[in-house]
């Protein structure tokens, strides 16, 4: 009995060192509909967006800025990588903002592939992924790497 748990937190610890890795090198990419104009964008400008700071694109049409759920780790990792605050700070920044009524936090989808769907749907969208869609319908618009 004493083997099997060993083995068991042997395994679990291998799988959770693999797993933590795998996550601390993941890139996240921002997306478009290929039918936006908006080419590639800075990591500056890419915060102005998903931070509520712009709301309009450079030719002035409305930008629908996407987000995943609060406990998504592809959100967490998206918004460390973007602006380097943690998932606490985003949600404290958002509803002081929310409470002052300047502005109002990107739309939450359910999923990922929520995500995609809406972003075929609508060429003034903007979200981001977890991994390249490989899709021809959207287009990647920069590329965050976690930790930087």
């Amino acid at each position: 009995m004493m083997r099997k748990l060993v083995r068991f937190l042997q395994i679990a610890a291998i799988l959770w060192t693999w797993c933590s890795q795998g996550l601390a090198h993941a890139d996240v990419h921002v997306l478009v509909n290929a039918a936006n104009p908006l080419g590639n964008i800075s990591q500056k400008e890419a915060t102005d967006l998903f931070m509520g700071r712009t709301r309009v694109y450079p030719d002035g049409s409305a930008v629908v800025t996407l987000d995943l759920p609060r406990d998504s780790t592809v959100r967490a990792a998206f918004y460390e990588s973007l602006t380097g605050l943690t998932q606490a700070q985003i949600n404290s920044y958002w509803a002081r903002l929310m409470f002052t009524g300047r502005t109002m936090p990107p739309q939450t989808m359910s999923s990922e592939q929520a995500m995609l769907e809406y972003l075929h749907r609508h060429p003034g969208a903007i979200g981001y992924l977890g991994r390249d869609p490989g899709d021809r319908q959207l287009r990647t618009i920069l590329i965050l790497k976690e930790g930087r």
